[in-house]
């Protein structure tokens, strides 16, 4: 096999369709295109793997043994952020204004981090999540927070802006727990500490991707992904596994 990596995106040519592939080591999702087609891509952050391939294997079952040169997308700065972190707390975000937000800031804290949506079968959970955050932070003013991470893209369920979401979770939950600016958690444009999260604890029969809206992840005070809890557990189930973290020391 032959390896070599252009930065910026290069038009592609193919006739099939776009198939989804990992870079193991790296635990990204990444873009596996032929290059018999003629798309082309923005040119925003992103470096091209192209290799030859025997033909006579192809890549997948869609790919015809003929085909002998594919493109590897891969988005740079996911790359260099992970590839640096070891920690939940190496990564930075967008806050409910846009603006860069450290995760250094919650060093040291238990944190259960939730990807939500307004307009979900699920968005009532906010009203649990409260419960379970004043709840625990009775206890534990400073060892403990929960941070929301609104993303539209499951079922286009978070259509509003930071503003319209904002007032949404306190006119309607109360929420008094953070909410940062809408984020994607999956895809091209997935955050640098969702994929981080994703790779250190997939869900089910190793699932990486993030299915729908209010999964749950819990970060122990070393930084490290301790849990994953899908949509349909209830914030209050979490309480024992958040407070046996609590017990612990880094």
């Amino acid at each position: 096999m032959r390896l070599f990596i252009k930065r910026g995106w290069h038009p592609v040519h193919s006739t099939l369709n776009h198939h989804l592939c990992k870079v193991t080591s790296l635990g990204l999702q990444t873009r596996l295109v032929s290059s018999n087609s003629n798309s082309r891509y923005p040119a925003n952050d992103s470096i091209i793997v192209s290799f030859a391939t025997s033909t006579s294997t192809p890549i997948s079952s869609a790919y015809t043994p003929s085909l002998s040169r594919h493109h590897l997308f891969i988005n740079t700065k996911t790359i260099s952020t992970m590839a640096s972190a070891t920690t939940f707390y190496d990564f930075k975000v967008k806050d409910k204004k846009g603006a860069e937000k450290s995760l250094a800031d919650y060093k040291g804290k238990v944190v259960l981090v939730v990807n939500t949506a307004s307009k979900c079968g699920f968005t009532p959970q906010y009203a649990g999540l409260e419960k379970l955050y004043k709840d625990i932070k009775a206890t534990h003013p400073d060892d403990f927070t929960i941070l929301g991470f609104p993303c539209n893209q499951f079922g286009g369920q978070e259509p509003g802006t930071d503003d319209d979401i904002q007032n949404f979770c306190q006119v309607n939950y109360g929420v008094t727990f953070p909410i940062f600016g809408k984020t994607d958690v999956n895809g091209e444009k997935a955050e640098p500490v969702f994929e981080w999260m994703k790779s250190e604890k997939p869900g089910l029969l190793g699932l990486k991707r993030v299915k729908w809206n209010f999964e749950k992840f819990l970060i122990g005070r070393d930084g490290k992904v301790k849990e994953r809890w899908a949509s349909t557990s209830k914030p209050e189930s979490l309480e024992k596994a958040i407070l046996d973290e609590l017990e612990k020391k880094e």
